[in-house]
């Protein structure tokens, strides 16, 4: 070893007998849990939407029959919780930490449901948060889940790079808008997962264009799409483009995701479900 040497072996050419594979940094799960697949859901940049893909996904992989869980991993800006309508505190027993359910029954542990008020900030370093996100992975007892949704912070930082080493993420979806900033700002996230070699499962657009109730004519509030330009640069499947739909977010707002129609992402879902993504 370099005495030199930063422990990023990721970014490090040299071949000595302390260098690690992308699998000496994998976290186990608890011992109790069991859990098949994992996605993660990312995006750029905040503000697209990537919590309300997160939980749409949830909650259409629920309805198809399958058991989920939600690991919020934005602990700067957790929304799971809110979302879904919980409102009660995580508890622990002798053997872990066991997370909250939905009313349908989605399990989820999130930072807001360890903090005494939903509104006390989390003013932590980095590496702090990144050891939280871990420790939802090893200290929470997951059971019997099928599918796990991991919403992660926006950008390229401490947390996407801890859950990407750390946890064995099946394949990711990536959120954006239509705005060219933001799709920009996208395209960072998707190198960083081709760098690290994580499957990407697809694009997710949200806010694509407003469908006015009257005329029924969709309106482009925030521009011409570039889903289809981001696409076929980095050979990605466009798996949806959502509109704004006032309704669907007054529903969220109020903690009713659940009773959301989630017609939209079940092609998604199917996609998920098929594994089609990896064909």
């Amino acid at each position: 070893m370099s005495e030199n040497c930063n422990s990023n072996c990721s970014s490090c050419n040299q071949d000595c007998d302390s260098r690690k594979t992308a699998d000496d940094f994998l976290e186990k799960p608890h011992e109790m849990s069991s859990i098949k697949k994992v996605i993660g859901v990312v995006s750029g940049k905040g503000g697209v939407g990537k919590s309300f893909v997160t939980s749409m996904l949830a909650v259409a992989m629920r309805k198809r029959g399958h058991k989920v869980a939600v690991l919020d991993a934005d602990i700067t800006g957790p929304s799971i919780p809110k979302a879904f309508g919980v409102t009660e505190k995580a508890m622990g027993n002798g053997y872990g930490i066991l997370p909250c359910k939905s009313k349908t029954g989605i399990e989820i542990m999130s930072i807001n449901l360890l903090l005494k008020n939903d509104t006390d900030p989390v003013i932590w370093r980095g590496p702090v948060i990144a050891g939280t996100v871990k420790q939802f992975w090893t200290e929470v007892i997951w059971k019997d889940i099928d599918y796990m949704f991991v919403d992660m912070p926006p950008g390229t930082g401490d947390v996407p790079l801890t859950v990407f080493q750390s946890i064995p993420i099946d394949g990711i979806i990536v959120v954006t808008s239509p705005q060219e900033l933001v799709s920009m700002i996208v395209e960072k996230a998707v190198k960083m997962a081709e760098n690290m070699n994580i499957p990407i499962i697809g694009v997710v657009e949200n806010m694509s264009y407003f469908k006015c109730p009257d005329c029924n004519k969709e309106h482009k509030i925030f521009g011409d799409s570039n889903i289809e330009k981001i696409a076929k640069k980095h050979n990605l499947n466009v798996l949806a483009q959502l509109p704004i739909d006032p309704d669907m977010a007054a529903k969220i707002d109020r903690g009713e995701v659940e009773l959301c129609d989630g017609g939209l992402f079940g092609d998604v879902a199917e996609i998920i479900e098929k594994d089609e993504w990896k064909k």
